[in-house]
């Protein structure tokens, strides 16, 4: 078994193909026990999947990272052949740097960006309760979280970041101007959602509505950012009093179909309406886009505004990939210490016999009554000479470069030039 993470994210797949193999929270706990099920059949042993608008990756321990990507597709109902392209199959030492990047904000749309840390714990979160972390995930994303921390303390990668709320914002400002007098709804009541609200709120709009499926929760966010809220199924009856719809649910269809866009365009006179959709999969039907006074923008559209700050952000990523490239070197030597594990315990195991069969032996002769020196001086004799035997024996073995080779190593593990 070896550790692989396989996946897509926004560099390797349009939002198109994320939003397709996409996981919902609830559904992460049993689709990971369907994973590493031992009869399942896909011979992953422990996992942990991240799942992000911005990419869904598995962290696994195989020996097939392939099977692993077979049962993503299959898990999404897909034809493998279809995801195969965008995918990305990282081994050991990768993994361990791509893991380490992603906590820290380098991997992401947003550089610096310090979201995906608290989502790749909640990912961790998941796994465990779900029973599907081992030694070796456990170890990885501990050593993950602590290298997150030291880059983000310890360099300016998280300074001048702009992040998807505020960027949102400022698209709106771009169309509207000062959003004072603006309306605004916030369609669910999730963690993005909550940010893009606090970014919001302080503009100072004119009305500012929680639209979700549970009134209680919204409530709760509205309570919070001086709004109101609203049942979502009332939105249609009530999208046109917006001119700002910021959505991200995790609704496996559009919940903001072309149609009801079109009947609230109408219904405003065609005024402008601003539409931020940062769901993945999409809460808005992409069609809506090419309406006249529409303005729709997804996750992936607010790559370029998410740029400013760039320059200087870059610069501590520099120090940054120093700091894990010197961390993942020390993962990979815990982690090859952790297979020599069975060879040493084997080799102790072996010593263990032989100093028992010997002791018996002594044991033995002292109850015969021989002089105890005489048995002290044969028991250690037996001793050195059935530990030595091995190794000398595979040296009068070997001849050439391969005497040469095992000499060296000899002495290196004996300290003989010592």
């Amino acid at each position: 078994m070896q550790l692989f993470t396989v996946g897509v994210n926004h560099t390797t797949a349009p939002l198109s193909i994320r939003e397709h193999v996409a996981f919902q929270h609830e559904h992460l706990g049993p689709a990971l026990r369907a994973l590493t099920a031992p009869g399942a059949g896909f011979g992953v042993s422990e996992a942990a999947i991240l799942s992000t608008c911005n990419r869904t990756e598995l962290y696994c321990n195989t020996d097939d990272p392939q099977r692993a990507l077979a049962w993503l597709a299959q898990y999404h109902q897909l034809n493998p052949q279809n995801i195969q392209p965008y995918t990305y199959t990282l081994p050991q030492q990768d993994a361990v740097k791509h893991a380490f990047r992603v906590a820290a904000g380098l991997d992401s749309m947003v550089l610096g960006e310090p979201q995906i840390l608290g989502q790749m714990k909640q990912a961790v979160r998941i796994a465990e309760d779900a029973g599907t972390l081992g030694t070796l995930l456990h170890k990885l994303f501990q050593r993950t979280f602590a290298v997150a921390k030291e880059v983000r303390t310890t360099t300016e990668i998280g300074a001048n970041s702009v992040s998807m709320a505020a960027a949102a914002v400022k698209l709106a400002q771009k169309i509207f101007g000062n959003l004072a007098g603006r309306k605004v709804v916030f369609v669910g009541a999730g963690e993005m959602i909550a940010l893009c609200a606090d970014h919001f709120a302080a503009q100072k709009p004119a009305a500012m509505v929680v639209a979700n499926r549970t009134l209680e929760r919204g409530q709760a966010l509205a309570e919070k950012i001086g709004g109101a809220a609203m049942l979502l199924m009332d939105l249609p009856d009530r999208l046109a009093e917006f001119d700002i719809v910021v959505t991200c649910t995790a609704s496996q269809l559009p919940i903001i179909g072309l149609g009801m866009v079109e009947r609230a365009i109408k219904a405003r006179k065609h005024k402008p309406m601003f539409i931020v959709d940062l769901a993945v999969p999409r809460d808005v039907e992409a069609e809506a886009a090419a309406l006249d006074d529409v303005f729709l923008y997804t996750v992936d559209d607010l790559a370029q505004v998410v740029q400013q700050g760039l320059g200087s952000r870059q610069e501590a990523a520099a120090e940054a990939e120093t700091i894990i490239a010197a961390r993942v070197d020390h993962f990979m030597h815990w982690l090859k210490n952790r297979e020599a594990v069975p060879t040493i315990r084997a080799l102790r195991d072996q010593a263990e016999r032989m100093r028992q069969n010997e002791l018996e032996k002594a044991q033995r002769m002292l109850a015969r009554g021989e002089d105890p020196a005489a048995v002290l001086d044969a028991l250690s004799n037996a001793l050195t000479n059935k530990l030595l035997h091995g190794p000398s024996h595979a040296l009068n073995q070997q001849h050439g470069h391969d005497h040469a080779q095992l000499d060296t190593l000899l002495r290196q593990l004996y300290q003989l030039d010592n």
